[in-house]
């Protein structure tokens, strides 16, 4: 069985376990599998915009049975790096939702609303984030604040389709500024090396259903992948890429885990 080959399962969300308010078909049947093995459970999101405790209570009504140490969000992680950015009690923009202020403010830092004075920003999805809110980020890094994305997603499944991602309006800060952020969440490897070690896991298997995030980032991270295909990557776009860059595995969706043997 494919889980005997691992201690912890790093699972993203969005169109792996859930298309917005829907479960992906087998996703309950998969974790809970996993789960009686005694593998270890992280639910790793890129999207920063809720709390650890929302995104718990929704997989919770979805049936997963999460536990909130079984979250780990872009939001905690691009919180963190600050740490090692900004010294304590900083002034900190926040682009994005309360549960990333939150997340900010967690750590030592004091969450603003303005560019001036701000010695770093940090950047989340928020459906609610207009010029206003990038005008104030393109003030405070061109005066030098460090900058830090929670992640880099063009799209964000749901069960509209594909709509604009965190990725979408972190392009558009580029552009007018011209700097390049920190990425905290997949493709780059601070989230998932957070999640393995909140697991105590040594033999990790990312899951997820984008080539550009979550394959990507566990090959960065040096972890094997399951790409399923619930979400926005393909089979042949997997296997159009060089051998190296590959998920270790692919499959339809999360049944697999407790069915290959």
């Amino acid at each position: 069985m494919l889980l005997a080959r691992y201690d912890a399962l790093l699972l993203d969300l969005d169109g792996t376990v859930y298309r917005g308010r829907e479960v992906v078909p087998g996703a309950v049947e998969a974790v809970a599998a996993a789960r009686e093995h005694g593998t270890g459970i992280r639910f790793v999101t890129n999207n920063a915009s809720r709390s650890p405790e929302a995104v718990a209570e929704h997989l919770n009504e979805l049936g997963f049975h999460a536990a909130l140490d079984e979250v780990s969000t872009s939001a905690q992680a691009g919180a963190a790096m600050l740490l090692d950015l900004v010294p304590s009690g900083s002034d900190v923009l926040v682009l994005g939702t309360d549960a990333l202020a939150e997340q900010v403010r967690l750590r030592g830092f004091r969450p603003t609303d303005r560019g001036d004075g701000a010695r770093a920003v940090v950047q989340g999805l928020s459906q609610d984030l207009g010029w206003r809110e990038l005008a104030e980020a393109c003030v405070a890094i061109r005066a030098g604040a460090r900058w830090v994305a929670c992640n880099v997603d063009a799209t964000l499944p749901t069960e509209r389709g594909l709509l604009p991602g965190n990725g979408a309006l972190v392009a558009a800060l580029r552009t007018a500024t011209g700097a390049e952020p920190l990425v905290a969440g997949k493709p780059a490897t601070p989230l998932l090396e957070q999640a393995a070690k909140s697991a105590g896991a040594q033999r990790p298997l990312v899951v997820g259903d984008r080539l550009d995030t979550d394959i990507a980032g566990a090959v960065n991270a040096g972890m094997d992948s399951l790409l399923v295909l619930t979400g926005v990557s393909t089979e042949a776009e997997a296997a159009a890429l060089p051998e190296d860059l590959r998920p270790t595995y692919v499959a339809a969706d999360l049944s697999v885990l407790h069915r290959l043997p």
